[in-house]
Protein backbone atom coordinates (compact mmCIF):
# COMPACT_ATOMS: atom_id res chain seq x y z
CA UNK A 1 0.00 0.00 0.00
CA UNK A 2 2.64 2.31 0.97
CA UNK A 3 4.02 1.89 -2.43
CA UNK A 4 0.99 3.14 -4.06
CA UNK A 5 0.74 6.06 -2.12
CA UNK A 6 4.29 6.73 -3.45
CA UNK A 7 3.54 6.69 -6.22
CA UNK A 8 0.41 9.00 -6.51
CA UNK A 9 2.35 11.34 -4.67
CA UNK A 10 5.13 11.21 -7.53
CA UNK A 11 2.29 11.65 -10.18
CA UNK A 12 2.32 15.61 -10.33
CA UNK A 13 6.04 16.04 -10.54
CA UNK A 14 5.38 13.60 -13.30
CA UNK A 15 3.26 15.18 -14.99
CA UNK A 16 4.51 18.26 -15.14
CA UNK A 17 7.90 16.85 -15.75
CA UNK A 18 9.04 17.41 -19.51
CA UNK A 19 7.62 17.93 -23.02
CA UNK A 20 5.85 15.50 -25.53
CA UNK A 21 7.13 14.14 -28.23
CA UNK A 22 5.95 12.78 -31.79
CA UNK A 23 7.76 10.06 -32.82
CA UNK A 24 7.04 9.12 -37.07
CA UNK A 25 8.35 5.26 -37.19
CA UNK A 26 10.59 4.63 -39.18
CA UNK A 27 13.28 2.40 -41.51
CA UNK A 28 15.13 -0.76 -40.54
CA UNK A 29 17.91 -2.29 -42.07
CA UNK A 30 17.90 -6.33 -41.78
CA UNK A 31 21.76 -7.28 -41.58
CA UNK A 32 21.02 -10.52 -42.44
CA UNK A 33 19.32 -9.94 -45.42
CA UNK A 34 18.99 -12.82 -47.69
CA UNK A 35 17.28 -15.10 -44.23
CA UNK A 36 14.92 -11.80 -43.70
CA UNK A 37 14.28 -12.13 -47.33
CA UNK A 38 13.81 -16.19 -46.49
CA UNK A 39 11.06 -16.27 -43.35
CA UNK A 40 9.18 -12.68 -44.59
CA UNK A 41 10.53 -10.20 -42.43
CA UNK A 42 12.57 -7.72 -44.98
CA UNK A 43 10.36 -4.89 -44.95
CA UNK A 44 12.70 -2.07 -44.26
CA UNK A 45 9.59 0.52 -44.82
CA UNK A 46 7.96 0.05 -41.08
CA UNK A 47 6.19 3.49 -41.05
CA UNK A 48 4.02 4.30 -37.42
CA UNK A 49 3.53 7.00 -34.44
CA UNK A 50 4.30 7.13 -31.34
CA UNK A 51 4.75 9.71 -28.23
CA UNK A 52 7.24 10.07 -26.24
CA UNK A 53 6.99 12.10 -22.98
CA UNK A 54 10.36 13.34 -20.66
CA UNK A 55 10.10 12.47 -17.23
CA UNK A 56 11.54 14.81 -14.42
CA UNK A 57 15.28 14.46 -13.85
CA UNK A 58 16.27 11.02 -12.03
CA UNK A 59 18.89 9.82 -9.10
CA UNK A 60 20.12 8.10 -11.68
CA UNK A 61 19.24 9.19 -15.27
CA UNK A 62 18.98 13.24 -16.26
CA UNK A 63 17.03 12.18 -19.64
CA UNK A 64 14.44 9.47 -18.89
CA UNK A 65 11.05 9.06 -20.64
CA UNK A 66 7.95 7.41 -21.11
CA UNK A 67 7.20 6.14 -24.43
CA UNK A 68 4.10 4.24 -26.63
CA UNK A 69 4.19 3.30 -30.51
CA UNK A 70 2.50 1.25 -32.64
CA UNK A 71 4.30 0.81 -36.38
CA UNK A 72 4.21 -1.94 -39.29
CA UNK A 73 7.12 -4.24 -38.32
CA UNK A 74 9.58 -5.84 -40.61
CA UNK A 75 7.26 -8.53 -41.28
CA UNK A 76 4.45 -6.35 -42.39
CA UNK A 77 2.42 -6.97 -38.89
CA UNK A 78 1.80 -4.54 -36.30
CA UNK A 79 3.65 -4.17 -33.54
CA UNK A 80 3.13 -2.18 -30.13
CA UNK A 81 4.84 -1.53 -27.37
CA UNK A 82 5.43 0.72 -24.33
CA UNK A 83 9.18 1.47 -22.86
CA UNK A 84 10.36 3.34 -19.52
CA UNK A 85 13.87 4.89 -20.81
CA UNK A 86 16.64 7.06 -20.90
CA UNK A 87 18.92 8.90 -23.18
CA UNK A 88 22.11 8.34 -21.01
CA UNK A 89 25.44 9.86 -21.74
CA UNK A 90 26.25 12.77 -23.34
CA UNK A 91 29.13 11.38 -25.99
CA UNK A 92 28.98 14.64 -27.58
CA UNK A 93 27.20 17.73 -27.67
CA UNK A 94 23.83 16.41 -29.30
CA UNK A 95 24.67 12.84 -29.13
CA UNK A 96 23.30 10.12 -26.27
CA UNK A 97 23.91 6.76 -25.41
CA UNK A 98 20.82 5.13 -23.73
CA UNK A 99 18.58 2.91 -23.86
CA UNK A 100 15.02 1.64 -22.73
CA UNK A 101 13.35 -1.12 -20.78
CA UNK A 102 10.40 -2.01 -23.07
CA UNK A 103 7.28 -4.35 -23.49
CA UNK A 104 6.82 -4.99 -27.01
CA UNK A 105 3.90 -7.54 -29.24
CA UNK A 106 3.96 -8.62 -32.39
CA UNK A 107 2.71 -11.36 -34.28
CA UNK A 108 6.31 -11.49 -36.00
CA UNK A 109 8.61 -12.00 -33.04
CA UNK A 110 8.60 -14.48 -29.67
CA UNK A 111 5.82 -16.76 -32.48
CA UNK A 112 3.80 -13.78 -31.19
CA UNK A 113 3.75 -13.98 -27.35
CA UNK A 114 3.96 -10.80 -25.38
CA UNK A 115 7.59 -10.06 -24.48
CA UNK A 116 9.42 -7.38 -22.35
CA UNK A 117 13.21 -6.72 -23.93
CA UNK A 118 15.93 -4.45 -23.05
CA UNK A 119 16.88 -1.97 -26.41
CA UNK A 120 19.64 0.29 -26.86
CA UNK A 121 19.36 3.54 -28.20
CA UNK A 122 21.21 6.37 -30.01
CA UNK A 123 19.90 9.54 -30.24
CA UNK A 124 21.22 12.57 -32.21
CA UNK A 125 19.72 15.76 -32.20
CA UNK A 126 19.36 17.86 -35.20
CA UNK A 127 17.82 20.75 -34.55
CA UNK A 128 14.58 20.58 -32.50
CA UNK A 129 14.47 16.80 -33.58
CA UNK A 130 15.25 13.99 -32.16
CA UNK A 131 17.27 11.11 -34.69
CA UNK A 132 16.66 7.68 -32.54
CA UNK A 133 18.77 4.55 -33.53
CA UNK A 134 18.25 1.39 -31.90
CA UNK A 135 19.08 -2.22 -32.33
CA UNK A 136 17.33 -5.24 -32.18
CA UNK A 137 20.44 -8.27 -32.07
CA UNK A 138 19.23 -11.73 -33.36
CA UNK A 139 18.19 -13.61 -30.45
CA UNK A 140 16.81 -17.75 -31.67
CA UNK A 141 13.58 -17.95 -30.96
CA UNK A 142 12.78 -13.98 -30.03
CA UNK A 143 14.30 -12.63 -32.84
CA UNK A 144 15.69 -14.25 -36.00
CA UNK A 145 17.67 -10.92 -37.68
CA UNK A 146 20.29 -8.27 -36.41
CA UNK A 147 18.18 -5.14 -36.91
CA UNK A 148 18.97 -1.79 -36.73
CA UNK A 149 15.68 0.80 -36.48
CA UNK A 150 15.42 4.23 -37.11
CA UNK A 151 13.27 6.81 -36.24
CA UNK A 152 12.28 10.66 -35.83
CA UNK A 153 11.04 12.61 -32.39
CA UNK A 154 9.50 16.04 -32.94
CA UNK A 155 8.09 18.01 -29.84
CA UNK A 156 4.89 18.98 -30.20
CA UNK A 157 4.76 21.72 -27.68
CA UNK A 158 3.32 20.80 -24.91
CA UNK A 159 5.50 21.69 -22.20
CA UNK A 160 5.03 22.46 -18.34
Amino acid sequence: MRYLIALALSLPSIALAGELGLNLYGLSHHWEREEAKRIGTDHEFNPGLGLRYGLARGRFCDTPFLEIAAYRDSGAKTAVYAALGCKGWELAPGVRLGGALAAFHSDTYNQGDPFIAPVPLLTLEVGKATLNVTHFPKLKGFNDINTTGFFLTFPIGLTP
